[in-house]
């Protein structure tokens, strides 16, 4: 299990890794600080000397390692560490031959459900595409119902066109449905407590940070004030010690890593089990393609708190890309894997950029007076 090479690899908006051993095997990787993969990937670079002739198999000791080498600390760190830790945890398996998820545990189910993404504005559109994820099998949808224009709009009409569209979607699929309800960090902890409650009377599964992640204490304290509405929160959050302090302080009851950001599956595993010890669930955060739909579902598999894998249509199109999962979604469920390893096939041969994202970093929310809508 020597180490031989780490390759990094940046293309568009995905950063891949792949680590190889001495004996011709290859484990395969990928970051979700999708922003900054060019960052991450100079991380990476910087891991090669300490990774080159070290044993593969000793994941935890080199988790620690990694993310302890310099007294630095933020998410392109944890992505880097991310990308190494799910390659290898792929090594492992193919070594022993099972899937990663018999190596965590083993699994407490059968199948891993889904909640489909959908990329609609407006209403009309939303309704519609919930329509269809829906005769199509899945059994919950997630979206963002804020009107484009949300950061010029008075508190009054913020608050009923956010509302009219999530009723429109509830509408469409009925009861038997789950939404999800996305509110992309976009509010200010003001807006978030008069338009979080007004959602309520859909019965949302959850709500889903509603205001920017600057702050735990702060988000927390949003959580808080929003009693009757489940709450998500995470997926930009990447250690546990963030995450134990917006669990210690109310905060959600559904929280989001993202095992391609918040330290790979050695670290996530440890997020779910401190939610499960405060009857937390965990809803995976995942929308960058086949490879981390795949790790994310062997997380999925070994937990008892799992709820539901977000899934990305980007899955559907890139299911003969360069990342190839060895299971295909079945309606709104994908099967758990059996392939040793994580179970993708990854060939980095063609240069060409992906577009994970579908937007320029550059190009973000502006108000009608020219500031930075996030800003607040």
């Amino acid at each position: 299990m020597e180490i031989v090479e780490v390759e990094s690899a940046v293309r568009g908006d995905a950063h891949f890794v792949q680590v190889h051993t001495a004996d011709g095997l290859t484990g395969v990787g990928q970051s979700a600080c999708w922003g900054y993969p060019t960052a991450v990937h100079a991380v990476v670079e910087a891991f090669r000397p300490y990774l080159i002739g070290a044993d593969a198999g000793r994941i935890e000791h080199h988790w620690h390692h990694l993310y302890r080498m310099g007294p630095f600390r933020g998410s392109v760190l944890t992505a880097a560490v991310a990308a190494v830790d799910l390659a290898l945890w792929d090594l492992l398996g193919k070594r022993l031959g099972v899937p990663v998820w018999q190596l965590l545990g083993g699994r407490v189910r059968d199948r891993i459900r889904l909640h489909l993404l959908l990329g609609g504005t407006g209403a009309p559109a939303l309704a519609a595409e919930a329509a269809a994820a829906v005769a199509d099998g899945f059994t919950a949808v997630k979206f963002d119902p804020l009107p484009a224009n949300y950061g010029d709009l008075s508190q009054a009409r913020l608050v009923a066109e956010t509302e009219a569209t999530t009723a429109a979607v509830r509408d469409t699929v009925g009861a038997d449905v789950d939404l999800l309800i996305e509110l992309h960090r976009k509010l200010t902890p003001l807006q978030a407590e008069a338009v979080v409650p007004a959602l309520a009377r859909h019965h949302p599964l959850m709500v889903e940070d509603a205001i920017q992640i600057d702050s735990v204490s702060s988000q927390a304290g949003v959580l808080r004030r929003a009693p009757g509405v489940p709450m998500a929160n995470g997926e930009r959050l990447h250690t546990i010690w963030e995450f134990k302090e917006l669990l210690a302080q109310g905060g959600a009851q559904y929280v989001r890593p993202d095992v391609g950001l918040a330290g790979g599956l050695s670290h996530a595993r440890k997020i779910a089990a401190l939610a499960e010890a405060h009857h937390a669930a965990v809803v995976t955060h995942n929308c960058l393609g086949p490879l981390l739909t795949m790790a994310s579902v062997h997380l999925d598999t070994v937990i008892p708190n799992f709820v539901t894998q977000e899934y990305s249509p980007l899955d559907d199109a890139l299911a003969d890309g360069p990342a190839r999962a060895c299971v295909r979604r079945e309606g709104g469920f994908l099967p758990v894997p059996q392939d040793p390893g994580l179970g993708v096939t990854l060939d980095l041969s063609d240069p060409t950029p992906l577009d994970l994202t579908g937007r320029p970093l550059t190009r973000i929310p502006l108000r009608a007076d020219g500031s930075v809508a996030y800003a607040v």
